[in-house]
Order: structure tokens, then sequence, then C-alpha cells
């Protein structure tokens, strides 16, 4: 029986993904987020809007999301507003076709799971580093850069 699979909140509807347990999966290195709590929103979307010389584009459907657009191979920058307290930082996303998967796979390299945050992970490297493993939210980027894994 498949394992069902939510793909992350950057698109929207939110879909459902059947995945064998038994088959190959796929994932890929997709996007770094800039985590900005409320107090260096504004700045700090202004800067890398400037920085990169791209506008940083609100979410029409979270206030909390906006994208500095695709970068070399599909590989996006997008700005996060974080909650009060949460100190700037960056993190990456992993996205996958299969989610537990992706995270048994990450685990066996040293990853391990931090939060469980429903349709996704967020995890930590070796190092402590936070990332998150989702589902697929670039389309066909995805299908173009993606990793095929055992």
């Amino acid at each position: 029986m498949g394992a069902t699979v939510q793909i992350s909140p950057l698109e929207s509807p939110v879909a459902v993904v059947e995945h064998d347990a038994g088959m190959p999966h796929r994932s890929r290195l997709s996007i770094l987020l800039l985590d900005l709590p409320p107090e260096h929103h504004a700045a700090g979307s202004a800067f890398w809007a400037a920085a990169t010389g791209r506008p940083a584009r609100p979410d029409p459907t979270d206030e909390h999301w906006a994208s500095l657009g695709s970068f070399a191979d599909g590989f996006h920058v997008e700005i996060q507003r974080t909650g009060a307290g949460t100190p700037p930082r960056w993190h990456v996303d992993v996205e996958t076709d299969d989610v537990p998967a992706e995270v048994a796979r990450l685990e066996t390299l040293g990853a391990t799971r931090h939060r469980d945050m429903g349709s996704f992970w967020q995890m930590l490297d070796p190092a402590g580093l936070v990332f998150c493993v989702v589902g697929i939210q670039t389309g066909e980027e995805f299908d173009r850069h993606a990793v095929t894994w055992p």
C-alpha cells in the first residue's frame, strides 16, 4: 500500500501523491528560504531584492511568503516571514515525491527529525542546521533536476 504525501504549502491547492514505499523515489535541493521574523522582514526583503536584482514578489495566497524567483537549474530563493522571536536564518528545502522515504534516506546519512510539520518534516543536519523535507513544489523543474534514489 502506498504512503500518502502532501505537497508543500508553496503550491495551492495541496495535492496528494500515492507512492509505493518499495519503489525508488526522487528528490532535489530546491529552495533556499530566508527566514525573517516580523521586525526584520521588510528590510531583509528589500535588501535581498536589491542584492539579487529581482523583485520580492508577494505570494497572493499567503502574506508570509514572497519569491525572488528561480535561479540556476530551477533553484528558487524565497522569503518567509516567521513568528516573533525566531532568529533570522537561512534554511533549504529538499523536495521529493516521497517525503517518508526521503526522511529515512537522510536519517541514514546522519540527519535527525526535528519537528513534524504535518505535510512535511523539519530536520537537522549533522551540524545542527535546519532544513525541511517537503513535497514537490517546483513542478517541471523537479522533473528535470531531481535525482532518483533506489
